[in-house]
């Protein structure tokens, strides 16, 4: 397989605003839509940890039917925890994670986050047990709207062949480097665009190179067709 980038150099936000023009035109522009609920986002963000959509939402809804609150899951027995979120995988550890999580949070209900100076917000929360910048940017971007953007798996993945950060870049890293490309775009858009075209173009394995909208953009991509 190709190498992701042979030299790398730190591009400018204007390469983003580019890639996204491209992944707008060939996937639409997706519409943000705040929910105001964090502490929902976190929880569901623990469950997403190693599994898919689909059994990560059915986890949630086992748990929101199981239990009338947060504080009524925070106080469950573990047992009882484990046993509503089992469909999302490792229900041992995500139901010890949620619980720690709750007691951390009190009578909190992050409400504070959505007019919080971003750099304290995401400090607080990264501070939460087991939260790390990319649960943090989901609660702030998917629960408020605001500008962080979640580097999970296929942003990650993308981003590294169109050469958005070093290669294997530690994800912190590449989380400054995508807040810094996205200025002047809209985070939304960026997180959920390069999420969808690392799930139906840009694959883990087999990627659709030679049909890709971002071809001529990305070192990875010409180094494949090339082969």
């Amino acid at each position: 397989m190709p190498t992701a980038v042979a030299a790398w150099k730190a591009a400018p936000p204007r390469r983003l605003r580019t890639i996204l023009a491209r992944l707008r035109d060939a996937y639409g522009r997706p519409v943000p839509r705040a929910h105001k609920a964090p502490i929902d986002e976190l929880v569901l963000t623990v469950l997403s940890q190693n599994t898919n959509d689909r059994n990560r939402d059915v986890a949630y809804e086992r748990l929101r039917e199981r239990f009338a609150s947060w504080a009524e899951v925070r106080d469950a027995p573990v047992m009882e925890v484990e046993d509503a979120i089992r469909p999302g995988g490792l229900a041992p550890t995500k139901a010890g994670r949620i619980q720690e999580i709750l007691r951390a949070l009190g009578d909190d209900d992050l409400a504070w986050l959505e007019t919080a100076p971003l750099e304290e917000a995401r400090a607080y929360l990264t501070g939460l047990p087991g939260v790390g910048r990319k649960t943090a940017a989901c609660v702030l971007l998917f629960s408020y709207g605001r500008p962080d953007i979640p580097v999970d798996t296929h942003v990650y993945r993308v981003g590294t062949r169109l050469g958005l950060w070093r290669p294997k870049a530690p994800l912190d890293e590449a989380h400054d480097e995508m807040l810094r490309l996205a200025r002047g775009s809209d985070p939304y858009e960026a997180h959920v665009a390069l999420i969808r075209h690392g799930r139906r173009t840009c694959t883990a394995r087999a990627p659709g190179c030679r049909a890709c909208p971002l071809l001529s953009l990305c070192p990875y991509g010409r180094a494949a067709v090339r082969r």
